[in-house]
């Protein structure tokens, strides 16, 4: 009698157990599903904005409707730019900056040893014998742009370039920028046939027009 009740004992017990598992198993499943709907939620997220973003939708800002300080185009020549921004603040060698590329390389991809970068009140140009262009430009002592008739300055708000670029306002953006922290930006096109591998960048802080930069990939 007692090595029966030994057996039975034994039986409840495997039964508790085997209830047990699959309470757990079942469980599990329920928060296995709870976490695969969360990832499918964060990647059709990602999905969503990554297809809202069309960058040809993106508007054109060409360099031929834009002068810097209300003078001068992104090109032009040594003494241009010290009649209009002055003496430069410092002169650095491309080769001890090293960028990727510029505009006055080389067509090989080589670089002349004696081009630089000329900063001047924040800004910064390229520099290649006697020509320069604006690779940076800050909106910072008084420094402005007209674009197409229109006066562009640190005075400029996000909603004041919303008339100019609605699409690309309406997908701004944020990013992390070297010594700035986190900006507002947006991206517009170089030309309206996407010739270009590049985009200019538009900068924002505290919601005001901060800085423009052409940017090309290596």
């Amino acid at each position: 009698m007692r090595k029966l009740k030994v057996n039975k004992f034994i039986i409840n017990t495997q039964k508790l157990l085997v209830l047990l598992i699959v309470l757990t198993a079942c469980q599990n499943s329920k928060s296995d599903e709870t976490n695969s709907k969360k990832a499918d939620t964060i990647s059709k997220k990602e999905t969503k904005d990554s297809v809202e973003y069309d960058f040809q939708k993106a508007e054109v800002m060409l360099e031929k409707d834009i002068l810097f300080n209300g003078k001068l185009t992104r090109f032009f020549d040594i003494k241009e730019f010290e009649n209009v921004f002055g003496k430069p603040d410092s002169l650095v060698l491309m080769s001890k900056e090293e960028p990727c590329s510029y505009v006055f390389e080389n067509s090989d991809g080589s670089k002349d040893e004696n081009d630089k970068y000329i900063y001047k009140k924040g800004s910064r140009f390229e520099n290649s014998k006697n020509q320069v262009a604006v690779d940076e430009f800050r909106f910072i002592d008084g420094n402005f742009i007209i674009y197409k008739g229109i006066k562009l300055s640190a005075d400029t708000t996000i909603d004041d370039l919303k008339k100019l670029f609605p699409y690309a306002i309406e997908n701004m953006n944020k990013i992390d920028v070297y010594n700035e922290g986190e900006l507002d930006y947006i991206n517009l096109r170089e030309d309206a046939e996407n010739i270009s591998d590049g985009h200019i960048n538009i900068f924002f802080k505290n919601g005001k027009l901060y800085f423009i930069h052409w940017w090309f990939p290596c």
